[in-house]
């Protein structure tokens, strides 16, 4: 392709709404382009990336047996009525209606529709298992969108399902498609790591997040460098402090005045203990599906631990828009509660969530539930009770691995796909079985694997640039090198740089040539801010039968000869389009 006929708008200035550099450096280079907050339009250089990104994934998907159909977009609210998903999804669901008043949504996901395709279509444990995928445009109303193409409204996605008998089918399965996921982002160029996850609004038993790692990702992830332990921090177990000896005499619990002393920080000072002896508490309302408050919650945690509202909210089975921070002073007029001041010994009406290890603590500095005022020697059993006790603490760095005991690290990563095993979630409530040998009838077990096509895009990105613009592995290049005429008006450079052109094309390099009428700097800073592989620089040694040679990922630049420039820009993207 010649710049002088392509579509092409690049950037010098770093636009506004810009922050992460995928989002600076696509915007830039002219590859996206906003439409609306959260939407984007991809233009021809950064379509043809996300082909390539489509291309492998398609690969990789048919070589693990699975079949690509396409569904639509929209999708009937009577089916995510069938799973319980029409109100459990919360406010990121798009939904539309019809001109004669039917509700519909824009499909965030489809297991409703891939359920009800194979409740159809499948009758017989001899047609299972099964693996259908589609590559598709999906929707969801974020509330903030931003990054650009990290976390938009819509976007790209690869999603399958699959279908088995049982779970030792769904374990192959799942299995399959983990190994696909890592050879998908391999050659996607990513450096990454897949780490077992929250399950979400998908739902299910298990699942692990393919996290591509960069500072600027929104999923944390703890890790063990002594074993294999990875999980995002909303799905890392901890490990609970010893609990205190049995021989440790419980002492009478007593109020004392304490003012001015909201935090816990502040309370401990006061008192002059560690904060590992206080008790925090967090509180919160309930919605209903109207979203009117329906209760309230109080958890409960040691005071120099954080709250993970992710295990909250499993706890409690509610989806995450179903709970928000309360107003202290509606409920405190329901519960007793008073804020900064809330402990667990006298609330009452409303559900007490505690965390596991406060429950083999002793003495413990907790509110009163009184202004100005705290407990002391306060202990579960004796003093209060909870109605969930579970795991309710963030895994943070340094703490032990709950596997075996090292201290754990922290990293950011982005999360480019996730699988999950969704068992019977989807199958038994909308009437997806299969007649075994014996005639009996089973619910068909499932499985959900989604890629996000447009936020690998931009991961790839993330990893891959530098002050200069993108660098962009070959296999997902939009084109794989450039030739830069420096001159066009010279009749020799102008005739080298075509025969390069042609010689690259003939062998199936996509190459692009740089004949446009601008300066040789403004040729050199778009070359690099698009990230072409190779660049061949077709300058002042044309007559002399040389060109330079540089790739984008190295300083250097080399002199050769042109039959070594295209014999080099050949054996590169044959040895690295993977």
């Amino acid at each position: 392709m010649k710049l002088s006929k392509m579509h092409l708008r690049t950037l010098r200035e770093v636009p506004t709404e810009a922050e992460v550099p995928s989002h600076i450096l696509l915007l830039r280079a002219g590859m996206i382009r906003k439409l609306a907050s959260g939407i984007y339009g991809f233009m021809p250089m950064g379509w043809r990336s996300v082909k390539k990104i489509e291309e492998i994934i398609r690969q990789e998907m048919d070589r693990a047996g699975a079949q690509e159909i396409l569904m639509s977009a929209v999708q009937p609210a009577e089916l995510w009525e069938e799973s319980g998903r029409w109100s459990a999804y919360g406010p990121e669901l798009w939904r539309i209606k019809d001109r004669n008043g039917r509700d519909f949504c824009l499909g965030p996901t489809h297991e409703e529709i891939f359920t009800d395709i194979i409740r159809n279509d499948v009758s017989s444990y001899r047609q299972l298992p099964q693996n259908l995928y589609q590559i598709q445009h999906k929707y969801r109303d974020e509330a903030r969108p931003r990054f650009g193409l990290m976390r938009s409204r819509e976007f790209i996605m690869k999603d399958a399902y699959s279908f088995d008998k049982d779970q030792e089918g769904l374990d192959k399965s799942y299995e399959d498609m983990y190994n696909a996921y890592d050879r998908i982002f391999t050659r996607c160029g990513l450096t990454f790591r897949p780490v077992e996850a929250d399950t979400g609004a998908i739902g299910g038993a298990g699942s692990h997040e393919f996290t591509a790692l960069s500072e600027i990702g929104e999923s944390e992830i703890a890790y063990c460098e002594n074993c294999d332990m990875a999980a995002t921090v909303e799905r890392a177990a901890c490990v609970d402090a010893a609990p205190d000896a049995d021989d440790v005499e419980m002492l009478p619990m007593e109020e004392v005045h304490t003012p001015g002393t909201k935090t816990i920080e502040e309370v401990a000072g006061f008192l002059n203990i560690d904060k590992s002896k206080t008790i925090k508490a967090l509180l919160f309302e309930r919605y209903d599906d109207d979203g009117n408050v329906c209760g309230y919650v109080a958890a409960f945690v040691r005071g120099d631990r954080e709250l993970n509202m992710i295990k909250l909210v499993n706890a409690l089975d509610i989806p995450e828009h179903a709970i928000a921070f309360a107003d202290e002073e509606k409920m405190g007029a329901a519960t007793g509660s008073v804020g900064g001041f809330t402990g667990p010994t006298k609330l009452h009406d409303c559900t007490m969530v505690v965390d596991s290890e406060l429950v083999w603590l002793k003495n413990m500095c907790a509110g009163a539930c009184k202004e100005d005022h705290h407990l002391i020697n306060v202990n579960y059993g004796r003093d209060y009770s909870a109605d969930i006790i579970t795991d309710l603490k963030v895994l943070q760095e340094g703490d032990p691995c709950p596997c075996c005991g090292a201290p754990v690290k922290h990293t950011r990563g982005i999360e480019v796909g996730q699988v999950f095993k969704l068992g019977t979630k989807y199958s038994e409530p909308m009437g997806a079985t299969y007649m075994d040998e014996n005639m009996d009838e089973h619910p068909i077990v499932m499985g959900c694997y989604g890629i996000g096509v447009t936020r690998t895009l931009a991961a790839v990105v993330e990893q891959h640039h530098d002050d200069d613009g993108i660098i962009w592995p070959i296999a997902v290049a939009p084109y794989h090198a450039i030739v830069t005429l420096v001159k066009p008006e010279d009749e020799v450079q102008s005739r080298v740089a075509e025969e390069i052109y042609n010689a690259l094309m003939n062998a199936g390099v996509e190459v692009l040539l740089d004949d446009r009428e601008e300066r040789p700097g403004v040729k050199f800073k778009d070359a690099d801010l698009l990230g072409i592989p190779i660049r061949i620089t077709v300058g002042k040694m044309a007559p002399e039968g040389k060109v330079e040679y540089k790739l984008r990922r190295d300083a250097e630049k080399q002199e050769l000869t042109i039959e070594e420039a295209i014999a080099n820009a050949i054996a590169t993207v044959r040895r690295e389009s993977v």
